[in-house]
């Protein structure tokens, strides 16, 4: 693969009183709707020496316009994943090969009217909803799949039914 290093970042799944998770649709992805890839969880870059617990409620903010969230777990690994070839050099700034990724397993404490995705003047995200955490693999780019098929097994104590 590439001799590029992998990007540290941080991963949200926001379980909400219900037991379901926040899903997102990529903003660059707009005929998306209902296609699988199209819809991921808030995640995002780490900053240098920045806590991963601290990262995760930054980044939430960012993308999802709350932090207003509890943390019930942090997953005990890394978990990497690699990018396509064609997309090695192209996507994430061109400096990574893919990502390293701490996930958090957070409880909503708020209100839908507090997920807020027009904050930010360059949104990733376009829409947003409430999914089942056992959907999530499905949902995701194939390159993200065996991650989020771990988080829907590693998590599953805290979702719905």
């Amino acid at each position: 693969m590439s001799d590029l290093p992998y990007r540290p970042n941080v991963g949200a799944v926001l379980f909400n009183r219900a037991g379901l998770v926040l899903v997102a649709r990529r903003a660059d992805l707009p005929n998306a709707e209902g296609a699988a890839g199209g819809w991921q969880l808030p995640q995002g870059g780490m900053d240098p020496g920045e806590d991963p617990a601290v990262a995760v409620l930054r980044e939430m903010e960012e993308e999802i316009g709350t932090r207003n969230a509890e943390i019930l777990a942090e997953h005990p690994e890394w978990l990497r994943y690699d990018l396509p070839a064609h997309l090695v050099g192209v996507a994430l700034g061109g400096k990574w090969r893919g990502q390293a990724q701490k996930w958090f397993a957070l409880r909503f404490l708020g209100t839908d009217a507090e997920i807020r995705l027009d904050l930010d003047p360059h949104p990733e995200f376009d829409a947003w909803r409430w999914a089942p955490l056992a959907e999530l693999p499905a949902m995701a780019v194939p390159f993200k799949r065996a991650i989020y098929g771990r988080l829907a097994a590693d998590f599953a104590r805290f979702a719905a039914g």
